[in-house]
Formats: C-alpha cells, structure tokens, sequence
C-alpha cells in the first residue's frame, strides 16, 4: 500500500507542474504566429500597392502628392483648432470678473493675448481703453473686430487648400484614367507592342481605372474633413463674436 503511495505521488506531481509548463510555452509560440501573419499581411498589401502604383504610371503621381498635402492639412488643423487654444472654456468669466473693478495693466493683458485666439480679441479691447480711456462702445467694438478677423483669417487657414485638393482629385484622377486608357487602346493599334491582345487591354483598362478609384480615395475624406473644419471654425467665430460684444456691454457698465 505504501508503495502504491509513493508510485502514485511524483506522478500527480509531475503531472500537474508539467501541464501549466505546456500552457506557458505554447503562448509565446502562439503571438509569434499571429505576429508572423499580420507582418505577412502588411507585407503583403504593401507591395500590392506599390505593384498598382507601377502599373499606373506618372499620372497617379500628383494624386499621391496631393494625398500627403491633404494628410499634413488635417493633421495641422486638428492641432489648432483645440478649443484650449481658441476658446477656452471659462475664459470670458475670468476676464469679466478681473474688470469688475477697472481695466488690467498692461503685462496682464499682453498674458491674456498669448492665452488664446479668444484670449486675442478680449485683449484688443482691454488694450484700447488702456490707450483711450474715454474711448467710445464704437470704437471698442470696431477694435475687437479688426482683432477677430485677423483671428478668423488664421482659423481659416489651409481650408481652402483643403477644399481645392476635395475638388480637384476626381478631376486629376479622371484624366489619368483617360492617358492611361489612350496608351493603351493605342497599343492596340497595327503594329503595337501587345499586337491586339484583348486580355492585355483589359488588364491595362483596369490599372488605368484605378487612378480614377484613388482620386475619390483622396477626394472623400478631404471633403468630408473640409466640412468638419469648416462648421468648426464657424463655431469657434460665433463664440468670438458674442464673448466680444458680452466683454463690450460690460466695460460700458463698469466706467459709468
């Protein structure tokens, strides 16, 4: 009986240290597969493209340019327009609490200018009174929107090459669709390299579409960030414009 005791222990006991053990080593073999495959995969559609782009030629060149313009636009824009550098959020209450009891000196209101675009044409305002005590809720308001254009002016920015790229990258891939097809079907003609081979002029057709495919590839989402961007911007200038004539009404109360 002790000996079947003594037989049957090291068994359980190298049985159950040996199966987490197994477990444990298939796991790293398992997520270099997965690993072996994705890289495959990437690989694998890398070169795919790169193949398409040969095969298209110089005319997809300036779509692919137009590409990466339009990818650095978006990226830009993304950064500046945050609303923490535009329109922060409690801003216009700071700034209507610290002139309750007179206008800021000027080192705060060179502080208030750098804070934000908002921050600018609050501090156009303060500036003027600083300047001309006795100036005019006119002449206030005239300042802050001399300050907002310049502001909306830098808002804007790219935008319009952003829409220009939405509009123009149909029209450029169209085109190199149809130099594409003109060399081919002219390759087809007596005495032409591929001698009238209908399966070579399909293929060539096909690679010639493509540019055609890019060029709404690139043109899409252009449009649809051009939008975005666009109806954000318009946001951020009518928040602008209200905090400017809230700020004008009340420094008009506070120096009566």
């Amino acid at each position: 009986m002790h000996l079947l005791v003594r037989l049957y222990t090291p068994c359980t006991t190298s049985c159950t240290q040996s199966y987490p053990q197994k477990l444990w080593n298939t796991e790293p073999v398992q997520s270099r597969a997965s690993c072996a495959i994705i890289a495959c995969t990437y690989l694998h559609g890398a070169t795919l493209l790169f193949s398409i782009i040969q095969a298209a030629g110089w005319p997809i060149w300036p779509l692919i340019a137009c590409s990466i313009l339009a990818l650095a636009i978006v990226i830009e824009r993304f950064v500046s327009l945050k609303t923490s550098k535009v329109a922060p959020a409690r801003l216009l209450d700071e700034v209507l609490s610290v002139t309750r009891t007179g206008v800021p000196a000027a080192d705060v209101v060179a502080q208030l200018e750098k804070n934000s675009a908002l921050g600018e044409v609050l501090a156009s305002g303060l500036r003027a009174i600083n300047v001309d005590a006795r100036c005019s809720e006119d002449d206030l308001r005239a300042t802050m929107e001399g300050a907002g254009r310049v502001v909306a002016h830098r808002l804007e920015s790219h935008l319009s090459t952003l829409a220009t790229i939405a509009s123009a990258a149909p029209l450029m891939g169209l085109i190199s669709t149809v130099v594409g097809m003109n060399e081919k079907f002219g390759s087809q003609a007596p005495g032409g390299s591929t001698g009238g081979n209908p399966a070579q002029l399909a293929h060539g057709i096909s690679i010639a579409l493509y540019n055609t495919a890019f060029g709404l590839m690139v043109a899409i989402p252009s449009l649809i960030f051009w939008r975005y961007f666009r109806g954000r911007v318009d946001a951020y200038l009518l928040t602008l414009e209200l905090s400017a004539g809230r700020l004008a009404r009340h420094l008009k109360t506070v120096r009566k």
